[in-house]
């Protein structure tokens, strides 16, 4: 970990600004969630593929199929990710389907340990507070409605799947270079949901011009100055500083929440994702790099 310098500040400020946005954004789209995820990573993918071809083309020399497995892998893992905490977002609050969706790390650092791996004592209190803070939001939005408590399910799901995204990530970076990684998962994240949506009879076309307007300012937002200028400092703060800032997406998303949508969680529910961000603080700090960043939000 190290200290951040002027330059990844205003990087990572700027970062934290597009990533904030995204779920109070994603939240006023009226077109099927569904449609919002299969844009979004065509959209990513699109904006990475002349990088691959062009600055990364020698990285595709030698390449065979079978290297391309944990990218996949990825890509049906970021999926099941969009398909399970985008709805959340309609059916609880955003500061609680946020704070429940950042849980990943804690999803990566106990499936390290079911691979035989010790776990640090910061990352079992880390645990602890985490779950504590995700039963207090689960008990408020228990005296809310059910929608509201399915609503903290699906985020956890999603949480979990981006875990499983993040890991296979990490595998498949081991070989292939950031933009063909990138380019491989985002086109077959793509694929996956518009085969979920031809399932559910979801459309992905023929929206308003304000729907159309909204996915491309999240994609912009959260893919393109979220995930891309966090991706750009990795190398000179960290994974761990950045999995940090990554956090700052929960008190920033409920500012924005209030803001435009003048949607205010309950008090009760706030300490509650107080400790979710304290207990993956936690986690973080003590988890190793390969199970960290890789922001799916």
């Amino acid at each position: 970990m190290h200290r951040p310098g002027g330059r990844d500040v205003g990087i990572i400020a700027l970062a934290v600004l597009g990533i904030s946005l995204s779920a109070p954004l994603t939240t006023l789209v009226t077109a099927p969630m569904l449609a919002l995820a299969f844009w979004r990573n065509v959209g990513g993918a699109a904006v990475l593929l002349p990088v691959l071809l062009l600055r990364d083309r020698s990285t595709l020399a030698g390449l065979r199929p079978r290297h391309l497995g944990s990218s996949v892998v990825a890509g049906l893992f970021l999926a099941a990710h969009f398909a399970a905490w985008l709805p959340s977002l309609s059916m609880t609050t955003v500061a609680a389907s946020t704070a429940l969706v950042t849980t990943t790390p804690v999803w990566t650092a106990l499936a390290t340990r079911l691979s035989g791996v010790r776990l640090p004592a910061a990352i079992w209190w880390g645990l602890v507070l985490a779950v504590v803070g995700v039963a207090l939001i689960a008990g408020v939005d228990v005296s809310v409605s059910v929608r509201a408590l399915a609503g903290d399910a699906l985020a956890l799901l999603g949480a979990i799947c981006a875990g499983g995204y993040v890991l296979a990530g990490a595998r498949a970076r081991q070989r292939l270079t950031t933009s063909a990684y990138a380019v491989v998962c985002y086109s077959v994240c793509a694929l996956a949901i518009a085969v979920g949506a031809v399932v559910v009879d979801a459309p992905l076309a023929g929206f308003s011009g304000r729907d159309w307007l909204l996915i491309a300012a999240i994609t912009v937002c959260a893919q393109l100055l979220g995930h891309t200028l966090l991706n750009l400092v990795l190398s000179s703060v960290g994974p761990t500083v950045v999995s940090l800032v990554v956090l700052l997406e929960v008190p920033g998303a409920l500012l924005f929440a209030v803001v435009l949508l003048g949607q205010v969680p309950p008090l009760l529910a706030l300490p509650g994702v107080l400790l979710v961000v304290v207990g993956v603080a936690l986690v973080v700090r003590a988890s190793r790099p390969s199970t960290l960043v890789e922001p799916a939000t």
